[in-house]
Order: C-alpha cells, then sequence, then structure tokens
C-alpha cells in the first residue's frame, strides 16, 4: 500500500505463512511486526499540540484538530452542546464569510472535510493537496482564533434548526435510533454527563443561548486544550513554522477545570420495553467497561469478536447460524474515558421472541464466564484486531486515519507514539484474562436490557421552534492581524499522478489488473463479474445476490463453518458486493497469507455447494433483511424511487435483495444455473492492489484460478419504460420527517455527457457547498442535509434530488428541490461554481486511491464498463475541459420537467393536500415494496 517513507518503519510482511491450503489444512501465522509511527510533537507558548508525520507518496496533506471537549463536560441542561457547537464551527468566522469553509476547501481539491463529536472530544478534518495545506491551517485558526467576531443570532438558529433535524433523522426517523438512545439513558443517572446521547435533546438543543456559545468558546476552545496532528507529504520544518505563524499568537486560555465524574457501577439489571416504528423486535444488552486505552479495555474489544464479531463467533454461531432463531446479532466494544460501553444486540427472527434469544445469550455467557476459550479461538480474535489496525494505517486522514490516532493518542494517554504499546495490550491477553473478563463485568447483575419493540413511538412533547432570532452580536477574543484577511496563496501544484494499473492475463483467460504499491503488508482484490443485478431475469430479482451470498457458505470440501473460520485463522476477510452492473467478491488480508486466501476464494467460485439447508437458511435471512429494510424510510424512498422509473419488468427496478415473493420462490437450480452462466473467468476480472509485483502475484493466482473455465456469458439487454410527470406518496403515520425524492430518468454510462454531468451534480447537490445543500439546509434549515447523484449504468440509469425533512415543511422543501433542478438549465451558471466543481472532482480524486481497498474500488470500474487502462490518468483533463455551456446542454437535457417523479414517505394526513397543491403530476399512493395501492 502505501509507501510511509519517513513515517514508517517498513513493516515486515507476515513471514512464513503458507501460500496454500491442501484440503482443510490451516496455514502457519508468523506474527505481524507492528510500525513505527514517527510522530514528531511540539508544543507552543499558548500550550497549542502539534503532532507531525511526514509520508511522501501521495501529494497530499491531512490536517486534524481536535478541541478536548465533548458531552464529558457537559452539564445537565445542556445535553448536545459540544455538538450543536461543532456546527456553529463551520458557519463563519471575522475573515471568513457565511458558509465559504467548504467552499474553500472544496474549490481546492480537499476531501475528507468533516467534523465529529464523540463524547470525550470535537474533532475537525481536511485532506488538501500538498500546496493548500496553509489554506487549511488559515481556515481552522480564523475558526479558533475569531470565530465569535461575526457570530450572529441568525446562524445560531440556523445550527439549531440543522441539528434538530439531524436528531430526527439519526433517531426519531431511524429504526431503534431511539431504543439506543434509552440503553444510554438507563446506563447512567441523569446528571453523569454521558446520560445524553451526544447530540442531546430537542428541549436542549432550543433551550441554548448566543451567550452560552460564547461562553463554551472561551472556556474550551483555546489553544492550550487543542491538538492540531499534520500527515502527509509536508517538511516538517516548514510546517512547525506555519502553525506558529497562524496559531502562535492567540492568547492562552484559562485551564480547562478537570472533569471529577466517577461512574457508579450497576449493581441491580435494569430492563425497559421501548416502542418504535419497527417491523422485528431487537433486544439490546449493555455493560459498563474499563476505560480506553487499558488494559481491560484490549479484553472487551476482543470479547466481542469472541462474542458476536463474525461469522464464527459464538453468537452468530448459536442464535444465527445453529438455533436460526435471530435475523443478526453482534457484540461491540465502545471505548471512552469515563468506562466504556460493552453491547450485545440480537434481532429476532420471524416467529421468535426476545425471551427465547435472551436465554440464548445467556447460554452462551455462562460458558464464557466458566470456561476459558481455546487458543486458536483467542488467536483468530486477536488477529482480526490487529488487521484492522494495519488497514487503518493505510489512511493519513479522515475519520480513524493515522492523524486521528495519533491525536486519540496524545488526547488520552500524554503520547502520539503509543501505537506499539496499543498492539500490545491485544497480544499480551490470555485466555483467562478473556473468562476472568467475562466473569467480573458481563453480570447479569451490572448491566441494562431494553427490549425494542413494534409500536407507537412516545418522543414527548413537541418542543416549538422559535421564528425570531436572538439579536445579540458577537465579540472578540484576539486581537485582529490584517495579514489575515485574504486567504493564503496556494504553493505550485503538486503534480496529478494517477495510478494506471497493469493488466495481464492467467491462461484460462482470466483479466488481472495490478496496482502494486511498497509499504504495508497489505493487499485487496477483487473478483469482478460483470452483470450484477441487470443479469437477473425479469421475474427473478435479486437472484444473482442470493448467489453470490451462498458462494461462501460451504464448498465441496468445506462446510459453511469450516470455511469462514479458516478465513479467519488467516486473518483474511472475503466480502460480498452485489451491484446493479457487476457482482464483486472482495478479499483484504496480508501479504504473507494472502495467497492461503486465494485458495479459499477461489474454491467458493469454483465449488460452491449450494447445500439445500444452506440455502433455506440463507433464504430466511434474505427474507429478514427485506423486513428490515421497510423499517428506515430513507431505503422505502429509495426503492419506491427506482421501481417507479424504471417498471417492474426491468432488473433495475428493484433492490439488490429483489422481493419477497421471488426470494421464496427462488430454487438451488435457479442458483446454480446462474451461477454457471456469471461466475466464470470469460466474465470476471481479478483487480488486486497491494505489495506484490506482477512476477509476484501471477504464480499465485494460477495456482488458485488456473483450472477455472473460462466460459463465456450470454449478452443483456434491458428496455425502459415510457415515464410521464407524477407525484408518489408512501404513508408513514406519525413520521417526525419526510424522505423525499426527485428523480429523473438518466444516461448510461457510456454517454459522452459523462464528464459534464458530473461537474453539473457536483454544482447542484454532489458538493457541500451545492445549489440543493445551500438552499434546503444552510438558506432554510429544512434539514440536515440534501444531494443529487448522477446514476449513469450500463443499460440505462436516473438522476436523483434526495433529502429527509421535517415532517411541516415538506412541501415547501420540495418546491425548492424542483426549483433548483428546474433552475439548472435556466441560471447562470458561475465561474466560481464551476472553478469549485473541477476542482473539487479533480483535486480529490488522489484521495480516492488512498487505500487499497479504495483503489480496487476504483479500479474495477475499468472491466465493468470497458473505460481503458488510463482512464483515470485522463479523467482530469476531459472534466477540465467542460464549460459552463456543456453545463447547461446536459442540464436542458436530462433535468426535464415533464420527467420528474416526486416520491415523499412520510405523514399522509400531514403532507398530502399541499403536496397536490405543486402540481406535480398524477397522483400515485404506494406501499414500502413500491406497488401501487
Amino acid at each position: 500500500m502505501k509507501k510511509l517513507l519517513v513515517m514508517l518503519v517498513m513493516l515486515a510482511a507476515v513471514a512464513g505463512g503458507a501460500y496454500y491450503y491442501k484440503k482443510n489444512q490451516v496455514p502457519a501465522i508468523t506474527e505481524t511486526v507492528v510500525p513505527k509511527i514517527a510522530v514528531e510533537k511540539h508544543t507552543l507558548a499558548n500550550g497549542l499540540d502539534i503532532l507531525m508525520v511526514e509520508d511522501h507518496r501521495l501529494p497530499r496533506v491531512a490536517v486534524n484538530l481536535w478541541y478536548h471537549v465533548g458531552p464529558v463536560n457537559e452539564e445537565p441542561g445542556r445535553t448536545g452542546f459540544a455538538h450543536l457547537f461543532e456546527h456553529m464551527m463551520f458557519q463563519k468566522s471575522k475573515h471568513t464569510p457565511e458558509d465559504s469553509y467548504f467552499k474553500f476547501l472544496e474549490t481546492a481539491g480537499a476531501s475528507d472535510v468533516n467534523g465529529t463529536t464523540d463524547r470525550d472530544r470535537t474533532n475537525y478534518f481536511e485532506t488538501v493537496p500538498s500546496n493548500q495545506v496553509e489554506l487549511a491551517l488559515w481556515l481552522e485558526s480564523d475558526r479558533m482564533g475569531y470565530l465569535l467576531d461575526d457570530l450572529t443570532g441568525e446562524s445560531f438558529k440556523n445550527q439549531q434548526d440543522v441539528v434538530r433535524n439531524e436528531r430526527r433523522q439519526s433517531f426519531e426517523n431511524r429504526p431503534f435510533g431511539i431504543v439506543e438512545e434509552a440503553v444510554t439513558h438507563l446506563l447512567y443517572p441523569r446528571e453523569h454527563p454521558y446520560f445524553a446521547d451526544v447530540i442531546g435533546s430537542h428541549a436542549d438543543i432550543q433551550a441554548a443561548q448566543l451567550k452560552d456559545v460564547k461562553s463554551f468558546f472561551k472556556q474550551y476552545y483555546i489553544p492550550n486544550n487543542a491538538s492540531i496532528a499534520i500527515v502527509g507529504d509536508i517538511n516538517k520544518a516548514d510546517i512547525l513554522k506555519l502553525v506558529e505563524k497562524y496559531f502562535g499568537s492567540f492568547k492562552k486560555g484559562a485551564d480547562v477545570p478537570p472533569v471529577k465524574v466517577t461512574t457508579p457501577p450497576i449493581t441491580e439489571e435494569r430492563r425497559l420495553v421501548v416502542k418504535d416504528r419497527i417491523e422485528m423486535p431487537r433486544v439490546y444488552m449493555a455493560w459498563i467497561a474499563p476505560p480506553i486505552y487499558t488494559d481491560g479495555d484490549a479484553t472487551a474489544d476482543i470479547t466481542a469478536n469472541l462474542l458476536g464479531g463474525d461469522k464464527v463467533s459464538r453468537l452468530y454461531k448459536s442464535l444465527v447460524y445453529d438455533k436460526q432463531i435471530a435475523q443478526d446479532v453482534s457484540a461491540e466494544n465502545a471505548s471512552y474515558s469515563l468506562g466504556s460501553v460493552f453491547t450485545i444486540q440480537a434481532t429476532a427472527a420471524p416467529n421468535h421472541t426476545l425471551e427465547e434469544i435472551e436465554k440464548a445469550i445467556d447460554a452462551e455467557l455462562e460458558k464464557l464466564r466458566s470456561t476459558v476459550p481455546s487458543e486458536s479461538e483467542l488467536a483468530g480474535a486477536k488477529r482480526t484486531i490487529e488487521r484492522s489496525i494495519m488497514f487503518s494505517l493505510e489512511h493519513n486522514g479522515g475519520f480513524g486515519g493515522i492523524a486521528d490516532r495519533i491525536n486519540s493518542y496524545n488526547h488520552h494517554m500524554k503520547n502520539p507514539d503509543f501505537l506499539q504499546q496499543d498492539v500490545e495490550r491485544y497480544r499480551k491477553q490470555t485466555p483467562d484474562s478473556i473468562k476472568d473478563f467475562a466473569a467480573q463485568y458481563l453480570r447479569n447483575s451490572s448491566r441494562v436490557v431494553v427490549y425494542g419493540e413494534k409500536g407507537t413511538q412516545d418522543l414527548g412533547a413537541p418542543v416549538p421552534t422559535p421564528k425570531i432570532a436572538s439579536t445579540e452580536v458577537g465579540e472578540s477574543v484576539n486581537e485582529d492581524e490584517a495579514w489575515r484577511a485574504m486567504p493564503p496563496m496556494p504553493g505550485p501544484a503538486p503534480a496529478l499522478v494517477l495510478p494506471t494499473p497493469e493488466s495481464f492475463q492467467l491462461a484460462n483467460g482470466l483479466t488481472v489488473l495490478l496496482n502494486t504499491r511498497k509499504g504495508l503488508p497489505t493487499v485487496a482484490a477483487g473478483l469482478v463479474f460483470r452483470g450484477g443485478v441487470a443479469a437477473n431475469p425479469g421475474d427473478k430479482p435479486g437472484l444473482g445476490g442470493f448467489m453470490l451470498d451462498m458462494l461462501d457458505e460451504g464448498t465441496a470440501t468445506r462446510s459453511a463453518m469450516q470455511f469462514s473460520e479458516q478465513l479467519k485463522e488467516a486473518g483474511a476477510e472475503i466480502s460480498e458486493s452485489p451491484a446493479r452492473d457487476a457482482s464483486s467478491l472482495v478479499l483484504t488480508a496480508t501479504r504473507g497469507t494472502v495467497g492461503a486466501a486465494f485458495d479459499l476464494l477461489a474454491d467458493a467460485v469454483m465449488h460452491p455447494a449450494f447445500a439445500k439447508e444452506e440455502v433455506e437458511r440463507v433464504r430466511k435471512r434474505r427474507l429478514g433483511e427485506l423486513v428490515q429494510m421497510k423499517e428506515d424510510p430513507a431505503q422505502v424512498s429509495d426503492i419506491v424511487t427506482i421501481i417507479a422509473l424504471n417498471g417492474k419488468d426491468n432488473p433495475y427496478a428493484y433492490p439488490i435483495l429483489g422481493t419477497a415473493a421471488s426470494v421464496r420462490e427462488l430454487s438451488v437450480d435457479d442458483l446454480k444455473n446462474i451461477w454457471k452462466t456469471q461466475i466464470t473467468a470469460a466474465n470476471a476480472a481479478m483487480v488486486v492492489s497491494g505489495d506484490f509485483t506482477k512476477d509476484e502475484l501471477q504464480p499465485l493466482l494460477e495456482k488458485s484460478f488456473g483450472k477455472w473455465p473460462g466460459a463465456e456469458t450470454p449478452p443483456i439487454t434491458l428496455t425502459g419504460v415510457p415515464f410521464t410527470r407524477r407525484l408518489v406518496i408512501v404513508d408513514t403515520p406519525g413520521a417526525p420527517q419526510s424522505q423525499l425524492r426527485v428523480a429523473i430518468p438518466g444516461p448510461m454510462r457510456s454517454t459522452p455527457d459523462y464528464e459534464p454531468l458530473a461537474v453539473m451534480n457536483e454544482i447542484l447537490g454532489g458538493a457541500f457547498s451545492s445549489r440543493v445543500n445551500l438552499n434546503l439546509r444552510e438558506q432554510h434549515g429544512y434539514t440536515y442535509g440534501a444531494y443529487t447523484r448522477v446514476r449513469a449504468l450500463a443499460h440505462g440509469g436516473w438522476i436523483v434530488a434526495g433529502s429527509g425533512v421535517r415532517t411541516d415543511v415538506t412541501v415547501p422543501a420540495v418546491g425548492e428541490l424542483v426549483k433548483e433542478l428546474t433552475r439548472m438549465s435556466e441560471a447562470p451558471v458561475t465561474e466560481q461554481e464551476m472553478t469549485l466543481a473541477k476542482s473539487s472532482l479533480v483535486g480529490s480524486l488522489p484521495s480516492a486511491f488512498e487505500t487499497t481497498s479504495d483503489t480496487v474500488g476504483m479500479l474495477s470500474d475499468i472491466p465493468i464498463y470497458n473505460l481503458g487502462l488510463t482512464y483515470y490518468a485522463e479523467y482530469s483533463k476531459k472534466v477540465e475541459a467542460v464549460t459552463p455551456e456543456n453545463v447547461k446542454d446536459v442540464a436542458k437535457k436530462y433535468l426535464l420537467p415533464d420527467k420528474m417523479l416526486v416520491v415523499s414517505v412520510g405523514d399522509r394526513k400531514v403532507i398530502e393536500d399541499g403536496l397536490k397543491g405543486l402540481g406535480l403530476g398524477d397522483v400515485e399512493l404506494r406501499d414500502a415494496d413500491g406497488n401501487v395501492k
């Protein structure tokens, strides 16, 4: 993967691992050498910590700024304030106008631009081209130093509306959102800072005042309560000077009061039943576990993996695989400073109860409390966690990348160079430590149990939204410096180098695309099959996805469980990725065991068993997943939109899972037949990214896949249906939000309009600072976010605008979406919009190839759509050649008002009359499956 020059001491490959399985033989595994992150730390006179790591592989720099404040610092009655304040940081500051933060960065070609709040901290991050790092520092410093200067009541009110919409979307209109919130409420007393979820309550969000923002900023958003990590294509000496320039003059704040909170133990089981708008009930069990980065926290992580981390985990094998009483089950340990949270959750399969599931979970917990796990079981869990850490090091920036990791180490351990000690916490765990953890922490008397059941939500009394904003004005904290008034000029643009893969064929005709990268011994390989959903017979929706799902559920020589166990023992993972024009099996592994993993992958595609009992088990699970899809209004809106657009005879019209009726009817012979026609070497391509040369890789692939037959596949022909303007309503009584979609038939992937459409979409709704998002979110506060997408597929496609808005503004929000789509072909496209769109599309492109898995995903489009090996190398030239006239032309060609389909999934009695008044065409009522009622 990444050549982490100064940053990492080269990670040694997993030496000595066998490159193949001999029937059921498991390869020897040698311990991975943990990398050394060469981080350099400095502290300015005002207390700001600077963490720097050089990595010159890509001309990109990750900037990641942590403020050491979160809900852990909040008081009762002010829940959600740290998160609300995070939103304020994206509004404006003294030298950056309203809503300009994203515009500056998108124009600069930034990626991974965001901010997040968790219980212990707030972070802000962006990854920029290396010649734009000074811009990132200018923006971050202006927010730290001058946010309050131009603070207005109107901006604050707008973000209160946005955050309340985020709460509706993330909790009240998401399946089990309020159930999970109830778990948190049961774990802690009301006065504990973790009692409320990060987002807080409507009442507290609305009760916040502008004066609270000022006090919060002056207490916590100060240099001595922050640390900035800068990772990537930098010169550390130069960066240190720039950080001193932009942050050094800021006043040191008063010392932040220490958090003096003790998390009280739970000494008696606490139980609750919560009603939610769901179809299938779910049980949650949660315990307080040891704090983050302690040895006990590592024990909890391993225990979670053993219990519910994957297909070979104890709870999955018992509840999902053997007894088949649960639709799904998982266990995780979320790590925090005042105590981590260990959670088990399981969804009941149809005709089974939560009481039945709880009893089965308790039985597995009792086994773990009384009997040590095997050495091999423990080794597999450790290897899985280490593998996850190694793959996280492929990212410099973003959430969870190296910059975020060293900031976390610095925040919690006061030591950014903690990676070796972090990994060692896991390596020293023993079977006895796992058993002892379960006995000490996972007791029935120290847990909370919440049942989420179908019923009417109780969201409490509505909290009104005031229409009048505060007239209070801002204030200055730091003295102004005239040179800050203008953004810094970028340095010379780095060369844009995008991968052109090496291509070769195996003896059986299988095409291989290889992206060679030195450094970490991480390898990703995607076995891509052309066809996907488009290859399904019209009367058998979901067939291809079902077949793909079965490939790792047992082979001629391995049972389903043996296959999964051996894959885990090799420290590898295979994930299915079905899509509309292709299906993929994506393998991730370390270099030393990827040969063994290739053998398993080859066995899956060449010798699937399609055992009847396994088919029936997977059938039940897929039917359950279809039921779960109906719980989520966002998924329902997407399902209804594509079937209303494409018509019931087009395979594109259906979700990848298919329909309940088709899944029930699909036979073993159906699965075998589509496997024979689609899963062939002639219809596939192997896309590999990692530390391999062709000479090293080809023998491994010949050995694993050389005997795979290369039969040709039949061609695919799809037909669409005539389309007319209309309005579709799906009734969701009592919904706090409406999920909206405005869709229009679109182009095939082969269209010469592809690049002009990409630029048009970026302007319209593809970027944060796009017309649609700035209108619905920033101008009106209707939504947490709005977007547009162009789905250009092999046999036709669509263009869609979407958003989730609060119910009472459904009608004006639809009006604004339709207006923006119509305006795209009428209003002039500005030079600023063109610059932003092109810079964003081209400048951020290198980040799309940052990791091995990302690279495999991007390069897989080459064989799927026959793009040519140099497609990405030439893509930027095509984008730069797009003119405003080209954008207007494609808008006029595709964004046709008489072809617009409007879909609203919401409370019909509240929204129907208003929507009819917009004149959107004939009205259809459909159910959650897209059927006309």
